[in-house]
């Protein structure tokens, strides 16, 4: 493992940390990979990023960048092969707005309508209503284009996609059935893509004192 190589906590379900192995990839960032299990913190995660949420990149400068977004535009800056940063209609800060949106609003309804167990006095139902709402709004942009911001993949659609993923497979019949077909193309087209296969391979615990995997394109 060379020690040039920025460093990566992830786990591979989490999809804060899938968008922001999307971007490492796809702006051929190789990095360290560390797999971590959320129910056992390491320690050196910790201590970097007392928060302990996941993902968290160590740049070689020793810059840590605890946030999904901060990640995902800290290796599109360096290297956008895809134009994500240069989507064919809007502006980086239009998809940036909605992609707070959907982390904001559409997150809190995703966490109620799937893990209704974890909150007190919650109806899912209501919250994969108004989750919905949200989805509505995607699926006319993509009526009209084949991303949400034109003909070409850019950062709101990998952004976004790993959340309405989840979304979607906490019921999928019900999904399915929804009135949706631009964003139920969309999502497919996303699962089916080869760069999400690549970020979804499956990677061992790390464990403190060992070296992590090698990630991404060299």
């Amino acid at each position: 493992m060379s020690p040039t190589y920025p460093i990566l906590y992830s786990f591979r379900r989490c999809p804060y940390a899938m968008r922001a192995r999307l971007a490492l990839m796809v702006s051929n960032r190789v990095c360290e990979l560390r797999e971590v299990v959320l129910r056992d913190k390491p320690q050196e995660m910790l201590d970097v990023s007392p928060k302990g949420t996941v993902p968290i990149l160590i740049d070689v400068d020793g810059r840590v960048l605890d946030e999904s977004i901060d990640i995902m535009l800290w290796a599109l800056r360096q290297h956008d092969p895809e134009k994500w940063l240069i989507p064919e209609q809007g502006s980086v800060a239009e998809m940036l707005a909605l992609i707070a949106e959907f982390d904001g609003g559409f997150k809190y309804h995703l966490d109620r309508y799937k893990y209704p167990e974890r909150y007190a006095g919650v109806d899912a139902g209501v919250h994969r209503y108004e989750g919905a709402l949200f989805l509505k709004k995607l699926n006319a942009k993509l009526n009209a284009t084949k991303y949400l911001y034109g003909n070409n993949v850019a950062l709101a659609d990998r952004a976004i996609a790993p959340f309405v993923r989840q979304f979607a497979g906490t019921d999928q019949d019900w999904f399915n059935q929804q009135p949706w077909q631009p964003l139920q193309v969309w999502l497919t087209a996303f699962a089916d893509s080869e760069i999400y296969v690549s970020v979804m391979q499956k990677y061992p615990k790390w464990e403190s004192g060992s070296a992590g995997v090698v990630f991404g394109r060299s």
